[in-house]
């Protein structure tokens, strides 16, 4: 059975907006859940998959990385959720013919929706240089393909392989296993678009790019403070956490520019109460605060409790935490005492009253935990927000004790294990130390180019082939002309994916498009069914168990590709070694992948046991230091208090400061259908979320055409043409829109100092009445 894809783009013509939700999930979310799971699995087969998401004997869902509770529901999944199954499990097929009827012009001139509703991919194709379609070619051939241009390389550094979150750990690490063989550290993936600023801030400040919590410690906290972060659409079983840390006497502080319905009431599907009640309020306090001003916040607030130390001494800060366990102290105490008022109103746009306000909230508290996702870490300034953030936790003592602490929420259901197993362009020495005695090699030890640093290179010339495990890079990078224009520009690109999306469409000379199995199928050996492992945002590392029948018997896995892709390009060096018994046994992995987590176990702290410790229910909790013992592996053996220039993102007159985010139909960058039912907002995309007297001002009304175009140093005008503008409760000063249609205004060059990830929650932008209106 098939079920047909859209025959054409709707566009934004049927375009709607109505008043935005105050609660989220209900009737609503699980009457939506179903319509996506029949319209694209089948009423039936959809049902008993969905039942099957995130159980313990069952698959893990390949949306978000939120964590699983150890006491789970039936119905263990939330709406979008379900909507990523579905897109997976998906009846719709994309194969040989339908490429032979669309060329790659055709593909690349439509939405971005578009292309995801084709449907699962079925065959390896290949588009030959100087042609505008791609055509079947076998899996040896393909193979071929890429080894006789990766070997026509002048270094291996001209190669660069990235990696979306959704990859196995087994798949993650042979992929870096096989790229560092190869001779590069070119590994650039989505962490570098996201949470790399987390990652630099903690590593620097706790000794860890990881986050402190477990989800007890979120149900024990007594405060929660969720920042930047929109859990309603992005991470929406975080609501359940939420709610029961409600019922056992939390309170919550939401701090986000836009009012989110997931933090003002929340209908848990999974109860009958709340389908029929009026919900539970999750937001005890709404802060609407400023585009960036989340650092002036966090240093506002650490003035103050060092104000409420002096009033009080002995009774606000922990002293005893702070002699023991930090260094810096003195440092951050005179620097936080010097914070200006009128700097932390003018950057947040809130009032004092407000900010004193959410303080109380805070002193009335022992156990603080901060939540944060991409609203923190997608400035300029991302970095020393989130080590304010830090400082904010150790002055109370509030790292490293239950029911406290750092919770970064992360998006890809793996994309912390990815980096865990080595997906990573600055591999410490440690893990490289360790892999090439494990393999009888010598690792490259010189740091590799990220996301962006890739784009660039690849624009110059210096990158020429281009290799993606899974995601949808051209959709996800910045700055969208120059990324399409840079890979463009590669002799070879090279997909490996379930769906098709817009990086099949924009590609080099040549392309290869590797369909793969999805986290829903079973993945079936000679040896017998393939099981992976995933580790959630709070470290907790899992099996996963496809089920489904493949959507092609051409698919092969991520494991089984990767193998094949060392096997040919290796060659020779893939059979020998200065280490016989220590040769790569390419085949040996991926007809069982138990040999490969045999290898991890020998090579990444934490995984001992591996193959034992993960088949036990639920899986096992990978150490962290500064939650497990208090023990801090920084450059100072402490948990580091830091000194933060406050930045403050001021605007040209007439300007407005721009923030990229998803609809409530979307997960990343796959768009699974036209609504933003939280937002008011139905079957269409193009809107621009702008406060109404920022409007009127220009002279604009809610539901003019505008272009949007960003303003950057470079002298660049980047136009985001043809966008009905949204009267909304936003900060004065500042808009919000869609990505990846948005993605082009953000410029390449405009990146978080230290993590180099894209500004796309602060671009300056101006407004001009559409063209031709």
């Amino acid at each position: 059975m098939t079920r047909k894809a859209p025959a054409e783009d709707p566009g934004d013509a049927r375009l709607r907006v109505g008043p935005p939700k105050d609660y989220a999930a209900g009737i609503p979310a699980v009457t939506s859940s179903l319509r996506h799971a029949g319209t694209q699995m089948g009423a039936r087969r959809g049902l008993l998959t969905l039942l099957r998401v995130n159980q313990k004997d069952g698959f893990d869902c390949p949306g978000c990385a939120w964590p699983e509770p150890e006491h789970r529901h039936r119905a263990e999944f939330c709406e979008n959720g379900a909507k990523a199954v579905a897109e997976e499990a998906t009846l719709r097929r994309v194969t040989p013919e339908f490429f032979a009827g669309h060329s790659l012009e055709e593909l690349a001139g439509r939405s971005d929706y578009w292309l995801g509703q084709q449907g699962r991919l079925t065959h390896p194709m290949y588009r030959p240089a100087g042609s505008d379609q791609y055509r079947p070619i076998s899996w040896e051939d393909a193979f071929a393909v890429l080894a006789r241009e990766l070997a026509a390389l002048d270094h291996p550094d001209q190669a660069a392989f990235y990696t979306s979150g959704r990859a196995s750990n087994e798949a993650a690490f042979v992929y870096q296993l096989f790229v560092r063989m190869l001779g590069t550290n070119n590994l650039p993936d989505c962490s570098n678009m996201c949470h790399e600023s987390s990652g630099s801030a903690l590593v620097e400040t706790i000794g860890i790019g990881k986050g402190s919590v477990s989800l007890e410690d979120l149900y024990e906290a007594e405060l929660i403070l969720v920042v930047g972060q929109n859990p309603g659409t992005n991470h929406p079983r975080m609501l359940s956490a939420l709610e029961r840390a409600k019922q056992r006497g939390a309170r919550v502080i939401a701090v986000n520019p836009l009012p989110e319905a997931g933090l003002l009431r929340f209908k848990n599907p999974q109860r009958p109460s709340g389908l029929v009640g009026g919900g539970a309020q999750l937001a005890d306090l709404f802060l609407q605060i400023r585009l960036g001003g989340d650092q002036a916040l966090f240093q506002a607030f650490n003035r103050l409790l060092l104000e409420a130390e002096d009033d009080a001494p002995g009774s606000v800060l922990d002293t005893s935490f702070i002699t023991s366990h930090t260094h810096g102290f003195e440092a951050l105490a005179e620097h936080a005492r010097k914070t200006s008022w009128e700097d932390v109103l003018e950057a947040t746009g809130l009032s004092e009253d407000e900010i004193r306000a959410a303080f109380r909230e805070v002193l009335a508290a022992e156990k603080i935990v901060v939540c944060w996702a991409m609203g923190l870490t997608q400035h300029r300034h991302s970095v020393p927000t989130i080590r304010d953030v830090v400082n904010f936790l150790l002055l109370r003592g509030n790292i490293g004790r239950p029911g406290a602490g750092l919770c970064p929420v992360r998006g890809h259901s793996n994309v912390q294990g990815d980096r865990t197993m080595g997906i990573y362009e600055k591999p410490g020495e440690d893990f490289l130390d360790a892999l090439g005695a494990e393999f009888g090699f010598e690792p490259p030890r010189h740091h590799g180019h990220d996301a962006v640093e890739t784009i660039r290179a690849m624009r110059d010339g210096r990158v020429k082939v281009f290799v993606g495990l899974g995601g949808n890079f051209v959709a996800a990078a910045p700055d969208t002309e120059v990324t399409e224009q840079a890979l463009r520009g590669c002799r070879l690109t090279v997909q490996i994916s379930t769906k098709l999306n817009r990086s099949h469409a924009i590609t080099g000379e040549q392309a290869l498009i590797l369909p793969c199995l999805g986290r829903t199928e079973a993945d079936l050996r000679p040896s017998g069914p393939q099981l992976v492992t995933v580790e959630d945002s709070m470290g907790m590392v899992h099996l996963s168990r496809g089920r489904l029948a493949p959507a092609s018997d051409h698919l092969r896995s991520e494991v089984e590709i990767i193998c094949g892709m060392a096997r040919a390009t290796l060659g020779a060096r893939a059979a020998t070694s200065a280490v016989p018994a220590r040769r790569v046994p390419w085949e040996e992995f991926e007809a069982d992948y138990d040999r490969i987590r045999d290898r991890i176990a020998r090579v990444i702290p934490g995984f001992e046991e591996f193959n034992d410790r993960v088949r036990r229910p639920g899986g096992f909790t990978l150490p962290h230091p500064p939650r497990d013992e208090r023990r801090f592996t920084t450059a100072t053996g402490r948990a580091n208090f830091t000194v933060n220039p406050l930045d403050i993102l001021r605007v040209p007159e007439g300007r407005l400061l721009l923030q990229t985010l998803r609809s409530h139909d979307q997960y990343n960058t796959t768009i699974y259908g036209l609504d933003d039912r939280y937002r008011g907002i139905h079957q269409g995309r193009r809107v621009l979320f702008v406060h109404e007297d920022d409007l009127a001002a220009r002279g604009l009304a809610d539901g003019d055409l505008v272009d949007i175009v960003s303003e950057y140093e470079d002298g660049v005008e980047r136009r985001a043409p043809g966008f009905r503008t949204v009267a909304f409760p936003t900060p004065r000063g500042c808009c919000a829109a869609y990505f990846p249609e948005t993605n082009v205004l953000v410029p390449l060059d405009s990146t978080a100092a230290i993590s180099n990830t894209p500004t796309s929650k602060s671009v300056v932008v101006r407004l001009e009445p559409a063209a031709g209106v």
